[in-house]
């Protein structure tokens, strides 16, 4: 579709101007091609702050009016010696804004022109998807340790190359939730905290159909908490929603803000969600929660032919893989996911201080 008729169309679409019939045909198109629908998204997120640029821009014009009655009506009075600089700063202001809102404007028909090439350009290969897991080196490793804290490593010194993702509790006698190829094929792992503190894990179960693996702390020195501040969203997620992710794309935690573009994942996946986000290697297996502090998703990979498009397994997949891992182990019955979240109404800093410590970054060998 030439790009100038699909503007066009996002535009009636937004604005109700469709007939029904053009109307399922649209949103039918929409769940077929994420493309589409990031564009929709992001579409109407730029008419919304069109429209608050609008209403301030309103606001200050009344304002104006009413400081030049005061003025005549002799209430308030001007300093004449300031008149020649107040009119240069009106004129910059007055000029500043145009440029703000051209360069504003500019940017948005280039990302739209950008996701219209990327949703019309053929894949250069049949890997659409890369995973969101990081290979680390023995220099790589060496490198990090001189950014940390002293500390004996509990990755023996002979390991030469190491797998690296995120994780985080699901379960406050130290189950831990990860993606399956973070994991797959390998036999030891070591799971580090915010602190940098480091403690060895083992692989319960591993589900390569969902993405989906299931770790369990046995340690020591781990001490496990009393309760865990998030709960596991049952219901689906809204476009546009705000979402956010924790994770370990290099050895410090790491927090990316975005939203939720898609409801479906890769090729129409139902298991996953699509989501406009930055996300990195090592980010694979991060927990992506909405405002109310509710883990909506676990960050899985991202699309290689579009910036910032990035998928994660939803929820009820992960109830059915623990629900399985349940049936194929009886010791395992007693694992409960949480179900009441302490972070709704916090505001997002705080609720970063409470997540953090249940994050962990997963160094598999």
């Amino acid at each position: 579709m030439d790009d100038i008729l699909l503007l066009e169309a996002i535009e009636n679409y937004l604005s109700g101007k469709m007939s029904a019939e053009e109307r399922a045909y649209f949103e039918n198109l929409r769940k077929t091609t994420p493309e589409i629908d990031q564009m929709v998204v992001e579409h109407g997120m730029f008419l919304q702050q069109m429209d608050t640029y609008a209403a301030h821009r309103n606001l200050k014009h009344h304002l104006h009016e009413a400081h030049i009655k005061l003025i005549e009506t002799g209430e308030i009075t001007e300093n004449p010696s300031q008149t020649t600089k107040a009119k240069v700063i009106q004129l910059w202001r007055k000029y500043k804004r145009v440029a703000t809102i051209a360069a504003s404007v500019g940017g948005v028909i280039a990302l739209v022109i950008s996701v219209v090439v990327v949703a019309v350009s053929p894949a250069p290969n049949n890997r659409a998807v890369t995973e969101l897991s990081r290979k680390v080196d023995n220099l790589q490793k060496k490198t990090d340790a001189l950014n940390t804290e002293v500390r004996k490593s509990k990755i023996p010194e002979s390991i030469t190359q190491t797998n690296n993702g995120s994780s985080f509790l699901i379960d406050t006698r130290g189950f831990i939730l990860t993606n399956a190829h973070v994991v797959q094929g390998l036999s030891n792992v070591v799971v580090v905290n915010s602190r940098g503190e480091e403690f060895k894990a083992r692989i319960i179960s591993v589900d390569g159909s969902k993405d989906l693996a299931l770790l369990k702390i046995d340690d020591e020195d781990f001490q496990s908490p009393s309760s865990l501040p998030y709960n596991f969203k049952r219901t689906a997620s809204d476009l546009a929603e705000e979402i956010y992710t924790l994770g370990y794309p290099r050895n410090t935690i790491v927090y990316n803000q975005g939203y939720m573009s898609a409801l479906t994942g890769f090729n129409g996946d139902t298991l996953s969600y699509q989501l406009s986000v930055t996300a990195n290697p090592g980010n694979s297996g991060g927990p992506v929660l909405n405002k109310n502090g509710e883990i909506i998703g676990v960050l899985s990979g991202r699309q290689e032919q579009a910036e910032g498009v990035v998928f994660a397994v939803r929820t009820k997949a992960i109830h059915r893989f623990i629900d399985q891992v349940k049936k194929a182990d009886t010791s395992l019955e007693k694992i409960k996911l949480p179900t009441a979240s302490s972070l709704k109404g916090k505001d997002r800093p705080q609720q970063i201080k409470q997540l953090q410590e249940y994050v962990y970054q997963v160094k598999a060998f």
